[in-house]
């Protein structure tokens, strides 16, 4: 069975890779709006789609009674923000969205081969191609975050810097110190929707999170065989679309990579190669080709430098998998979205709306 997984991981990774270099030769289009139906837009990785993901879904639908929700599921590679595989392909994930609620599923870009910024500008400029009109996203409350929020929803430009956060507009510190990783997301993600010129005034749906879910905790259940542990935190829909993809032998995911393709291209690429791949600094590409030949991933993981982020060792294990050159995900960012793909939908009359409603002309389904 695993060897089946590696080689089903391996051949969607090959067709990803040439979806990116197809992508950062073309532009986007764009086109009249033909309908004034409103767009909910949420991002999530929904790996997989729990308890959490829906209470914030459901809240946004509900505040938005005739929207169409839009989940935005991350793309090609089907690798996390993290560096690490999903734990399920994003059709699996999108299907399960879309049982669970949604009336669109598009997806989102590649985020496992780009710095954290790159993937934030690259879904600031998902958000303007769909025009989105709400933005919902789950926070953790804490003392002093709820300013944040209500600057953010007046439209001000509230920024990360190096421990604080800072109101740009009124030259402001609003807070000292670091956020975690949801909270952060949601600062970062204005900041970009600010530099592309995005107006998010009144756009974003703050909704807090619940308790007792733990997406590490359903990963670690999927992978031991224990899905019963974890009943609570994953809606039917999600458990039902879990089990079909482990006994399709399509899941779960998210402790494969494509070793052998990682092991090929660092014994095997030109030194000038291997600096030239997304995320390589020259000291990681110079320490693999002076200590090659490697023969597991770990050897290789060792060579890897320090990153500004705890998950740059993962990231550039992606960037391995795949090969795809910093100057093409530079040309990517710079068209993206070229497309927008359909991953899934709720039925033909919901497809035919969200066609008329955004401004961005070239759809494709991909189911």
């Amino acid at each position: 069975m695993l060897l089946l997984i590696e080689d089903f991981v391996g051949n969607f990774l090959k067709k990803d890779r040439q979806l990116i270099l197809e992508d950062s030769q073309n532009s986007p289009g764009y086109g009249p709006v033909k309908t004034d139906t409103k767009i909910i837009a949420d991002f999530t990785e929904y790996s997989p789609l729990h308890i959490g993901h829906r209470h914030c879904m459901l809240e946004a639908k509900k505040r938005v009674k005739d929207g169409i929700f839009t989940a935005i599921v991350p793309g090609p590679l089907e690798r996390s923000g993290r560096g690490l595989p999903y734990i399920m392909t994003r059709h699996a994930r999108a299907k399960a969205a879309v049982a669970v609620g949604a009336d669109i599923v598009v997806e989102g870009p590649p985020m496992g081969i780009m710095g954290s910024g790159q993937y934030s500008i690259c879904l600031a400029k998902t958000f303007k191609a769909l025009d989105a009109d709400y933005i919902p996203r789950g926070y953790k409350p804490f003392i002093g975050f709820e300013e944040i929020l209500k600057r953010i929803n007046e439209g001000s430009a509230v920024v990360p810097r190096p421990y604080k956060i800072v109101d740009l507009n009124a030259r402001e510190v609003l807070l000292k110190g670091k956020l975690d990783e949801d909270n952060y997301v949601i600062v970062s993600l204005s900041k970009s929707l600010y530099k592309i010129g995005f107006n998010f005034k009144n756009k974003f749906i703050f909704i807090k999170r619940i308790e007792g879910v733990s997406g590490t905790k359903i990963r670690e259940a999927v992978a031991s065989a224990n899905l019963t542990s974890v009943m609570d935190m994953i809606p039917s829909e999600t458990m039902e679309i879990l089990r079909g993809e482990i006994n399709e032998e399509r899941a779960p995911l998210h402790q494969i990579r494509d070793e052998e393709s990682i092991l090929k291209r660092v014994n095997e690429n030109s030194i000038e190669d291997i600096k030239s791949m997304a995320l390589m600094d020259e000291r990681t590409a110079s320490a693999f080709y002076e200590n090659r030949p490697f023969e597991s991933l770990d050897q290789i993981t060792r060579f890897i430098s320090r990153g500004f982020s705890r998950h740059h060792k993962y990231r550039v294990l992606s960037s391995l998998e795949v090969g795809i050159f910093k100057e093409v995900i530079h040309r990517y960012i710079e068209n993206y979205p070229a497309k927008i793909r359909i991953l899934n939908f709720k039925n033909k009359e919901i497809l035919k709306e969200f066609k008329k409603r955004i401004p961005h002309r070239r759809l494709e389904i991909c189911q």
